[in-house]
C-alpha cells in the first residue's frame, strides 16, 4: 500500500476539522430514527464526506473512489479481521480455513444457503471467480504472488500458492470481495466499472441514491440470524460541510455514527449523555528519516546518535495534548501498537516511549557520538551545526501544531530544527525519493493486526531504494541483514516460538537504529448516538474497527450489530 493511499485514511478523518460555516447537506431535522408511520428504523451515518457523493459501489475498485459502504456492508470477503483488537478471524462466507504445513495449499469451508441480494444462491463458484479475478487482474492482486482457487464441493474451496504465503491468510480471506460471477464476468474491466447496481450478499442493499444523500436497506436475503442478522432497517449516508456542521449534527441528533477528529468532543458527550465514543488504536504518528547514508541519505539524521537523541528529546504529553486534544494513546518504539499487538513486544524497556522530555539525556548521547554543545546552545560535530529540517504537509492541522511544538523541544537538547511546511503531493515525493531529513507521518497496520505487515513494509530491504529511486513504505532507507531475515521468518512459519525470535531480532534492532521515531498512537475516533440505537463499539468493546470511512471492512460488522431503541 502506497504512502499516497496510507495517509489517505488520515485525510478522512482530518478533512472533518475544516473551519467553516454552519451548513447541512442532504440532512434535515428528523432524518433519522422511527420516522414513518410503519415504524421503519434507521440510523444516519456521516463518514467524512464533504461535498457530493460519487455514484460508484465497486469493490474491485482499488484506488478508493468507492463509497464507503461498498466493503463490509453491500459486499462481504470470506472473514473478518478485527484491527482493533488480536482475536481469531470472524467467519462471514467462510466458515472455516486450514492452512497445509508449508503453508502453500488453504482449504476453506464455504458457508451454505447464502443468497445475492437479488435473490439468486451464491455459490462455491462464486468464491473461486472471485478469488481468481484478482489473482489474475494485475491492477487488483498487489501482493506479486498469484495463487489459483478451486472447488473441491459446494462446502469446499482449496487455494493454492506457488511458495509459503501464510502472511497472505489476511489478505485472500479477509480483504477480497465475493462478486457474482453472472455479473462480473461480463464486464471488460472490473478495475473501472462504477457498479452503479451493486448486487452482494451484505447486510444492507442500496434502496436509493442522491449526490446529496443515499439509502440501504435491509437485504431480505441476508444468511445472518439471531444477534448476526441486521435489526436497524435504513441506513442513510449524508455528506456535511464542516466540522462545525458534524459537531451540530451529532449534538441535534442528525447523525447516529460518524468517525472523525472533533477537538470538544470530550465536552461534547460530558453535555449529552445519549452520545458516546470510542478510540481505536491505528497508526503510530513518527519522525521518518532519511537514515541510511549507504543508501544515499544526507544530514545529521543519518547518526542513529541524533536519532536516539530526537527520541529522548520530546515532550509527548505536550504534543499529544495540544495536537490531539489528550486522544493519542502511548506508542510502543517497537514501530508496533502496545495494546492490539502487546503479546509480540519483546521486551517490557518497549513496551511505551517516554512520555516527558529528557533534553539531559539527550545531550549525552549526542556527547558520547562526538558532538560539541556550542556557545548558541546548538551541537556542531566536524565544524557543522546540528540542523535538521522537517517536512509537514500545510493545512494537517494536528501535524502542523507538532511540528511547531517539536521546534521548540528540540532547542532544549541543542538541536536546531527548522520546519517545512508544503504541499501533499511535495511531501510524498520527497518521502519516495529519499530527498529528505526528516518528515512527519504514520506507521499504519496492514490488512490485519499482524505485525508482519508493517515490519515488511517499512524494514525490508525489498521495499526500499537508494535516494533518486522509487521507494514508496521503506522510505526511511532502512537495511539490515538480520531484519531481512526475520521479516522472512514472519512470512514462512507459522511457530509462535520461531515468530517470537523474529519479533525480537528486528526490535532491537530498530530501537537501537530508530530509523523511524516514534511520538504517539493517531486517534482513530468514532462518535455513536444512542438514542434510536444501540450495540455501537465502545471503548471496552471494539468488537470491529469502527471508523465508518476508508473502506473499512468492519463497518458491516457495527450496523449489523447496531439494535433499535424501541
Amino acid at each position: 500500500m502506497s504512502l499516497r493511499s496510507r495517509r489517505k485514511l488520515l485525510i478522512g478523518a482530518v478533512a472533518v476539522v475544516a473551519a467553516g460555516a454552519l451548513t447541512l447537506s442532504g440532512c434535515s431535522a428528523g432524518s433519522s430514527g422511527k420516522n414513518n408511520s410503519k415504524g421503519t428504523t434507521s440510523v444516519t451515518v456521516f463518514d467524512g464526506r464533504v461535498g457530493n457523493f460519487t455514484e460508484n459501489f465497486n469493490p474491485l475498485n482499488n484506488t478508493g473512489s468507492y463509497l464507503s459502504p461498498t466493503n463490509g456492508v453491500l459486499y462481504e470477503p470470506l472473514f473478518y479481521y478485527n484491527k482493533a483488537r488480536a482475536e481469531k478471524p470472524v467467519p462471514l462466507l467462510g466458515t472455516s480455513f486450514k492452512w497445509n504445513d508449508d503453508g502453500t495449499e488453504l482449504t476453506v469451508g464455504i458457508r451454505q444457503g447464502v443468497k445475492w441480494s437479488n435473490g439468486k444462491p451464491e455459490s462455491a463458484d462464486d468464491v473461486v471467480y472471485s478469488l481468481n479475478l484478482v489473482s489474475n487482474n494485475p491492477g487488483l492482486n498487489t501482493s506479486g504472488i498469484k495463487w489459483t482457487a478451486k472447488k473441491v464441493d459446494d462446502k469446499t474451496v482449496v487455494i493454492d500458492f506457488p511458495s509459503t504465503s501464510f502472511t497472505l491468510e489476511p489478505q485472500v480471506l479477509g480483504n477480497e470481495p465475493i462478486v457474482p460471477q453472472s455479473i462480473w464476468k461480463n464486464i471488460s474491466d472490473p478495475t473501472k466499472t462504477t457498479n452503479t447496481k451493486p448486487v452482494g450478499t451484505g447486510p444492507y442493499m442500496l434502496k436509493s441514491y442522491t449526490p446529496q444523500s443515499y439509502v440501504l436497506e435491509k437485504n431480505p436475503y441476508y444468511w445472518g440470524t439471531g444477534d448476526t442478522a441486521p435489526k436497524v432497517d435504513q441506513v442513510r449516508y449524508i455528506s456535511l460541510a464542516n466540522a462545525d456542521a458534524a459537531t451540530s449534527a451529532l449534538e441535534s441528533g442528525q447523525v447516529d455514527y460518524m468517525g472523525g477528529f472533533l477537538p470538544t468532543l470530550k465536552d461534547i458527550v460530558a453535555k449529552h449523555k445519549n452520545l458516546s465514543y470510542s478510540n481505536s488504536p491505528q497508526a503510530t504518528t513518527a519522525i521518518f528519516t532519511c537514515a541510511n547514508a549507504s543508501m544515499g541519505c544526507e544530514g545529521p539524521q543519518t547518526d542513529p546518535a541524533v536519532r536516539q537523541a530526537m527520541y529522548y528529546a520530546m515532550d509527548r504529553t505536550q504534543l499529544n495534548t495540544q495536537a490531539l486534544k489528550g486522544f493519542g494513546l502511548s506508542a510502543s518504539p517497537t514501530l508496533i501498537l502496545n495494546t492490539v499487538n502487546k503479546s509480540q513486544i519483546t521486551s517490557p524497556d518497549y513496551m511505551t516511549v517516554p512520555q516527558k522530555a529528557d533534553a539531559d539525556k539527550a545531550k549525552s548521547i549526542l556527547k558520547d557520538a562526538g558532538w560539541s554543545l556550542g556557545s548558541n546552545g546548538y551541537f556542531t560535530k566536524d565544524g557543522k551545526e546540528l540542523d535538521l529540517s522537517i517536512n509537514v504537509v500545510s493545512g494537517w492541522t494536528d501535524y502542523d501544531t507538532v511540528c511547531t511544538l517539536l521546534k521548540g523541544q528540540f532547542k532544549e537538547a541543542g538541536i536546531n530544527l527548522s520546519v517545512n511546511q508544503t504541499a501533499q503531493n511535495s511531501w510524498t515525493q520527497a518521502e519516495i525519493s529519499g530527498k529528505y531529513q526528516l518528515s512527519l507521518n504514520s506507521i499504519n497496520m496492514g490488512v490485519s493486526s499482524n505485525p508482519y505487515f508493517q515490519y515488511s513494509s517499512y524494514l525490508a530491504s525489498s521495499a526500499t531504494a537508494k535516494v533518486g529511486g522509487s521507494a514508496t513504505t521503506n522510505v526511511s532507507r532502512f537495511s539490515d541483514p538480520a531484519v531481512d531475515a526475520a521479516i522472512n521468518t514472519l512470512a514462512t512459519t507459522n511457530d509462535e516460538s520461531a515468530q517470537q525470535a523474529a519479533y525480537k531480532t528486528i526490535q532491537d534492532t530498530i530501537v537501537k537504529q530508530m530509523p523511524y521515531i516514534p511520538i504517539y498512537v493517531n486517534q482513530a475516533l468514532a462518535e455513536y448516538n444512542n438514542s434510536r440505537a444501540t450495540g455501537w463499539p465502545s471503548q471496552d468493546n471494539q468488537y470491529a474497527f469502527p471508523l465508518p470511512w476508508g473502506g473499512n471492512w468492519g463497518v458491516g460488522i457495527v450496523l449489523k450489530s447496531a439494535r433499535p431503541v424501541k
